[in-house]
């Protein structure tokens, strides 16, 4: 991809231009994610995070035909608020760009904007995988393939509970994609800081993560990594708890024949319902935490 099809902020510009540590985040949490005014509140504050932690924010989304380095107050809100933001992953990118609609991007999408800027951590909640069920729907997040091509390392609280976490931790295995517990001898499961799966290695400081990191790529082992790092314990919800709701959640999408990109969405929006709210707080405070940290591993490999 051409990078004259990128714009960037004045704060960004100036980060790359510096040598910065830079976090990247994406947008369709924003306009996908979570309900108005919940996501732009949740916006500015994981920006404000990163901030506080010495490094410079960049969410990225598309507008206007140019794939966005970081975006302003005002494009923020029309993230946050505009209706019918189409969900950007990598196959969506010409497309998008070519009409000149509106695009949030995926984490696919993200890593590669991300990359494409020269920006190597980036922060979100959770990160697609195997479906539920993949086996016979051969449903499997882009996400998983970009992270076996893209160099770009993702802080994450696991993949989202929604999905197959066994099959998808296989799935990377299989392409070689690391996946570190930061903090943690346990991949966690998003909602809940346990999954009953392990992770490759554990680490328990963020200049541990930027050194693995940092090797990966001076080996010219192509690809992304994931750094699972649990939603905080006063915030996290039981696992068996969160379990049986995600599979009344999926039962009900079963029975009205909700398929593709429809999926998430209304997985996400009827575990909130079920649980009265309490799967959004939990949401919220898991991407707090990812901002944390991806802030310190993004000021640790400034340092190495």
């Amino acid at each position: 991809m051409n990078t004259s099809y990128l714009t960037f902020t004045d704060e960004v510009k100036d980060a790359l231009a510096n040598n910065k540590p830079i976090v990247a985040l994406e947008t369709t949490i924003i306009s996908h994610g979570m309900p108005y005014p919940q996501n732009i509140e949740m916006a500015k504050k994981v920006e404000q995070i990163i901030r506080d932690n010495g490094a410079v924010p960049a969410t990225i989304g598309i507008m206007d035909g140019k794939i966005k380095i970081g975006l302003n107050e005002q494009e923020l809100e029309a993230f946050a608020t505009t209706a019918n933001v189409e969900k950007v992953s990598r196959r969506d990118f010409p497309y998008i760009l070519s009409s000149g609609k509106i695009g949030a991007t995926t984490v696919a999408a993200t890593m590669i904007g991300a990359a494409l800027a020269g920006i190597e951590v980036f922060a979100t909640g959770g990160i697609g995988g195997v479906h539920r069920e993949g086996e016979v729907t051969m449903d499997v997040s882009a996400d998983l393939t970009e992270l076996a091509q893209t160099n770009v390392a993702v802080v994450c609280a696991g993949v989202k509970s929604i999905l197959d976490i066994g099959r998808t931790l296989e799935y990377l295995e299989t392409h070689g994609v690391p996946v570190v517990g930061f903090k943690t001898s346990e991949f966690p499961s998003f909602y809940a800081r346990e999954s009953g799966y392990g992770v490759d290695f554990r680490l328990d400081e963020a200049a541990q993560v930027a050194a693995m990191l940092r090797t990966k790529w001076e080996l010219g082992l192509a690809g992304g990594a994931i750094i699972a790092n649990p939603v905080p314990a006063e915030s996290a919800m039981a696992h068996n708890e969160i379990e049986g709701v995600i599979q009344q959640a999926l039962a009900e999408a079963k029975d009205q024949n909700v398929t593709g990109k429809k999926v998430t969405p209304f997985l996400l929006a009827r575990i909130k319902q079920l649980t009265e709210g309490r799967s959004l707080e939990t949401n919220i405070a898991l991407v707090y935490h990812n901002a944390q940290t991806a802030a310190q591993v993004a000021v640790a490999l400034k340092n190495k």
